[in-house]
């Protein structure tokens, strides 16, 4: 089974192709100069390109970038464009070219930063900036819904004031309608184009679309041409200046119209850039073929790759032993479908019930206009609306292949929430909406479009953000594109994904720690490493037992959560541990938080995970360290030399701890060297130096170990010139003996081994090498035929 890449819809050149990207989080702590000073460092690293975090004006003090507040200006807080220009330059001088992080979906509803906003919110519906933004103007009676007061407007109204066309309150600034400056304060705020609120009427009555359930970001319409060109004229003069070469689209799923989008900014770019997509597929799910894209950033690989180095029989036992550990005190009997599911309803009928109110306005609108359609319940459609979104198996559907989305089974499920089957029609009209079968006016083409947004939302906020923090059995398979009810993958599997992407999409983004994981790769692997002795795991548990915890699921959460950490650090885990039981929502959450119960989480890791060093807490949690070593290389070297362009998330080309946000945006500090780096840094300048080994149109051959352990081996070569081997579940291997007599055939030829230059093995099927030998002195290898 080997695959090349002679073409393709992610078929690029090898000139267009970076080796190897480098992510830098800027913020004020660490600008431009800051990021000049890193290249000569990077440079010698032996990356090809700098991936730089949203550069264009945001909010101020933005550690992020995400809240973009004006498209025309780079970040002045960042050294504006003249510091982006001068480290683009230095970049240049020592090989490296810059990505850059395009955010095209939101900005930051702010009216004192954000220009456009601000016109809308003086001019109303008539400003020519209404135009960038989705407000339901009949839904808000004319008005915009501003949910920013920080309780009911009574409560606040003694503290705003008037002055210079401005309402002020509390530091926040709202323009005033041209001519009302003057009127009595109740008449005065009833004649604006908008509507102060309190903060929690945003979920159930903002009429603008936002980004997932934040209502400080507001969507941009992409899709119309004179918005995407005001909102893109300045990347685009980057582009065309040199300054930038490849673009990373944040979030494409939030737009209208993704392919439209990625179309036109296809044709603005001429083809110039490298550009990946912030797509998170479902388990088989493709990236549509279709797309004008190199591929992904690489949150697939990312499960791939986990999948590999987790064991499936003792992933199974763990669950088992989570489900008798927890109770009932997770999410009502502990499997992952059934957790999914109910934390979707849970999100679509709370969290989101602005956007599914706003879908039954559009359905009911439509069917009220159309005499074949007359005569559907509002709630009826409203139903439909929320069953069918829930029973959506991926985050959205596209241009083409909705009906496989949407299926005739999903229909069924759906009608079933009906007592009375004629209510139950509702659901065809709404699944032909969604598909566009029903016409292809304005309001059906929102209706369609709208119907998208609002599912990949859902599938955001419901999975990643509320079943993954629900059901825990192993951490490690709870990320971005992740399945915790099948976490493991077997070599055959990940062998024939990195044929496909090598054949279909060689130039896709591929990664294992970003800004967004909510656990760093090498806390994944340690986390991992106790599928391969969950029995030991209920052991280290029982040890730590007598640290009372507020209920058992948030105890076997924060343990493990302490044990892939690896030290102790109340400081560190303390906010992670919060964060994950306000998503979880079972006890607390975001909006209605419970400060009796958040005390008692607070006091528990104080005295437990962040107190006691699990992992050197007895002679059995200290045994498992070399294994959470031999995933950590094992899957860095996989990473590295598989498949794709391969990105490093700032500092983690060492050691590197990190748990979710905002404990993995620190900036970034080069550290003291490792083993890893050392693999890191041998890998990176192989595939800088021979590009054409790991590029467009690369080969992929997996190869095969013969023996009593060949399972614990994974083997691949690229362009029969490179060959990678990796140890796979080493605490399985040592236990059932060792790699014994197992060996792996190299392809024909001399083989030097890159990390031990004085080693050398011979290729063919005459001299199998023993791979106790090919993993003598570290457990992966990495190959280069002698030319």
């Amino acid at each position: 089974m080997t695959s090349s890449s002679p073409g393709g819809p992610g078929h690029l050149t090898e000139r267009a192709l970076p080796t190897a990207t480098y992510r830098l989080q800027l913020q004020p702590e660490f600008p431009f100069a800051a990021a000049e000073r890193a290249v000569p460092y990077l440079a010698e690293l032996g990356v090809s390109h700098l991936h730089l975090s949203p550069v264009l004006q945001a909010v101020p003090g933005s550690t992020h970038g995400y809240d973009v507040t004006d498209h025309r200006a780079v970040q002045a807080e960042l050294g504006g464009e003249a510091g982006l220009r001068a480290l683009a330059a230095t970049a240049r001088a020592h090989g490296l070219g810059l990505v850059l992080d395009l955010v095209p979906n939101h900005m930051a509803a702010s009216p004192r930063h954000n220009h456009a906003l601000r016109a809308v919110l003086r001019d109303g519906p008539d400003s020519p900036y209404a135009r960038w933004f989705d407000i339901d103007w009949a839904a808000g009676d004319g008005r915009m819904l501003l949910p920013v007061l920080p309780a009911r407007l009574p409560e606040v109204r003694d503290r705003m004031t008037v002055a210079d066309g401005v309402l002020v309150l509390d530091g926040q600034e709202f323009p005033l309608r041209a001519g009302t400056e003057g009127l009595p304060l109740d008449e005065l705020l009833d004649a604006q184009w908008y509507r102060l609120a309190w903060w929690r009427l945003a979920r159930t009555d903002l009429n603008y679309r936002r980004f997932f359930t934040i209502s400080d970001l507001i969507g941009v319409r992409v899709e119309d041409p004179e918005v995407f060109a005001a909102t893109h004229a300045k990347v685009l003069e980057l582009v065309a200046d040199g300054v930038v070469e490849g673009l990373r689209i944040d979030h494409p799923d939030g737009l209208a119209d993704p392919e439209g989008y990625l179309e036109r900014l296809e044709a603005a770019t001429g083809g110039r850039c490298w550009t990946v997509v912030e797509k998170i597929l479902t388990g088989p799910e493709p990236l549509p073929a279709s797309w004008p894209v190199a591929g992904t950033t690489g949150y697939d690989a990312l499960r791939y790759v986990d999948g590999l180095f987790t064991d499936p029989l003792g992933a199974d036992e763990l669950a088992d032993v989570y489900r008798e550990f927890a109770g009932r005190a997770g999410d009502r009997g502990g499997y992952w479908e059934a957790t999914a599911r109910r934390a979707a309803y849970k999100v679509v009928t709370h969290e989101l019930a602005s956007e599914t109110a706003a879908l039954t306005r559009l359905a009911d609108r439509i069917c009220s206009a159309d005499p074949g359609l007359r005569d559907h319940a509002p709630w009826a459609l409203h139903t439909a609306v929320r069953e069918l979104l829930v029973r959506v198996p991926v985050y959205r559907t596209y241009r083409t292949g909705g009906e496989q989305v949407l299926t005739p089974e999903a229909a069924r499920g759906a009608k079933a929430a009906f007592a009375v089957p004629e209510e139950a029609t509702a659901v065809d009209v709404v699944r032909d909406l969604a598909l566009g079968l029903r016409g292809d006016g304005p309001d059906e083409r929102a209706f369609r479009a709208r119907f998208a947004q609002t599912s990949s939302a859902l599938r955001a906020k419901s999975v990643e953000d509320t079943a993954f923090y629900r059901y825990t059995p192993l951490l490690s398979a709870n990320e971005v594109g992740g399945d915790p009810g099948r976490p493991a993958v077997p070599p055959d599997e990940f062998h024939a994904y990195c044929v496909r992407i090598a054949r279909d999409w060689p130039g896709t983004g591929t990664v294992l720690t970003t800004h967004d994981t909510k656990r760093s790769a090498d806390v994944r692997a340690g986390i991992a490493v106790l599928s391969q002795c969950p029995q030991r795991w209920a052991e280290l548990l029982q040890e730590v037992s007598g640290v009372p915890a507020p209920e058992p699921h948030l105890a076997w959460t924060a343990w493990q959560t302490a044990f892939g950490f690896g030290t102790p650090d109340a400081a560190r885990l303390g906010p992670a541990v919060l964060k994950s039981v306000r998503e979880a929502g079972l006890h607390t959450s975001w909006t209605e938080p419970d400060e009796t119960y958040e005390r008692a989480v607070a006091d528990f890791v104080a005295a437990g995970p962040g107190r006691i060093p699990l992992r050197t807490a007895s002679a059995a949690a200290f045994a498992l360290e070399p294994h959470i070593r031999t995933q950590i290389l094992g899957a860095t070297l996989v990473h590295l030399t598989m498949p794709g362009v391969p990105e490093l998330y700032q500092n983690t080309e060492r050691e590197y701890r990190a748990l979710v946000d905002p404990d993995n945006r620190a900036p970034f500090a080069p550290g003291p060297d490792d083993d890893k780096t050392a693999l890191v840094r041998a890998a990176l300048r192989l595939r800088r130096s021979r590009p054409e080994l790991f590029g467009a149109t690369s080969t992929y051959t997996p190869l095969t170990a013969t023996g009593p352990a060949a399972p614990h081996c994974l083997a691949f070569a690229r362009s029969d010139r490179v060959l990678t081997a990796v140890t796979r579940l080493s605490l399985r291997l040592a236990e059932s003996g060792g790699w014994q007599d197992t060996s792996l055939v190299l392809p024909e030829g001399r083989w030097l081994d890159l990390l031990d230059g004085m080693r050398e093995f011979t290729g063919g099927t005459e001299t199998p090498v023993k791979l106790a030998e090919l993993f003598e002195e570290r457990p992966v290898g990495l190959l280069v035929r002698a030319e």
